[in-house]
């Protein structure tokens, strides 16, 4: 009834004449198998809502409420002007299904077939390149934190040699940071001492190439924190923290992979980024990369132009 009233080439209108083609029942099967019913809401249209949502950076509560609410969206997902919706859980649910599925991006994926197929692109040859950091959710972690954190890591997921070695530098059954007077300079350094040696030798205990898994990941992590953030001290075998900062800094024992990202000279953030190649008439995400917050814009910004 209304469908006119969406503008030809938008976005809105490319999902309500592809909707289908797009996101089919088969598209999603394996996320329910328990045999009891599908669900309620077809996946064409939970897809629907999640690339407008992507598209315009909605919360799912409020990309609930623009599909209750907005003629183009109710349009894009093929629901009547009196259909009310879904409450902002189930994009929740379908949402955590995906990313534990063996397929995550089917949906940019069904996208982009359906794109090149009907070539709703062709002869448009501009693309817009932008690059955002994404906050990570953890706490950064200080050079002390991460080391008994690591050190712990180790002891839980490689217990094996570690049993042999000595480690006086804290009571690692505990998680909290030391108790010192950390305004104390030499007891700082005693502590980042006793650490840094206890990492060294429990990382002599293992022999990396055998290790697989978890222990391999634990031990590589143990070795990197150790090294990053210190440098040796005044006497034979101590150690203090470095009066500099590693150019590519773990900040966290949490998510290894999580990295400063300087958003502005002043604006410091911690986290990574995320690169998206967009065709600026319709809207649609021609190209996009993740990588850690303190990689340059440029190259991935380049690399997803020229694989168009």
């Amino acid at each position: 009834l209304c469908g006119h009233l969406v503008p030809a080439g938008s976005v809105a209108a490319f999902l309500a004449e592809h909707r289908e083609r797009l996101f089919g029942d088969e598209l999603f099967a394996d996320l329910f198998r328990s045999g009891r019913g599908r669900p309620s809401i077809p996946g064409s249209v939970i897809a629907t809502v999640m690339v407008l949502q992507s598209l315009e950076g909605l919360s799912d509560r409020d990309a609930c409420e623009q599909l209750r609410t907005n003629i183009g969206w109710k349009v894009a997902a093929g629901l009547s002007l009196t259909d009310e919706g879904f409450h902002p859980t189930v994009l929740t649910l379908w949402r955590t299904r995906l990313r534990d599925s063996d397929r995550p991006e089917r949906i940019f994926d069904a996208v982009r077939a359906v794109v090149a197929s009907t070539g709703v692109l062709a002869g448009r040859h501009r693309r817009a390149l932008d690059s955002t950091v994404l906050d990570d959710a953890v706490a950064t972690q200080d050079t002390v934190t991460q080391l008994i954190a690591a050190v712990r890591r180790v002891l839980r997921v490689a217990p094996g040699p570690a049993g042999a070695v000595e480690l006086n530098g804290h009571d690692y059954a505990s998680g909290a940071k030391p108790v010192i007077a950390w305004d104390d300079r030499a007891a700082k350094d005693a502590l980042v001492s006793g650490l840094v040696e206890d990492a060294r030798r429990l990382l002599a205990a293992y022999d990396p190439p055998t290790l697989e898994g978890d222990a391999a990941d634990a031990v590589g992590l143990l070795a990197l924190v150790a090294g990053q953030d210190v440098e040796p001290g005044e006497g034979e075998g101590t150690w203090r923290i470095a009066r500099r900062t590693a150019p590519d800094r773990v900040v966290s024992t949490v998510d290894p992979e999580s990295r400063h990202a300087h958003k502005t000279r002043r604006e410091l953030r911690d986290g990574y980024k995320a690169h998206v190649a967009v065709e600026p008439d319709t809207g649609l995400v021609t190209g996009y990369d993740l990588t850690a917050g303190n990689t340059a814009d440029g190259p991935p910004g380049a690399a997803l132009a020229a694989g168009e």
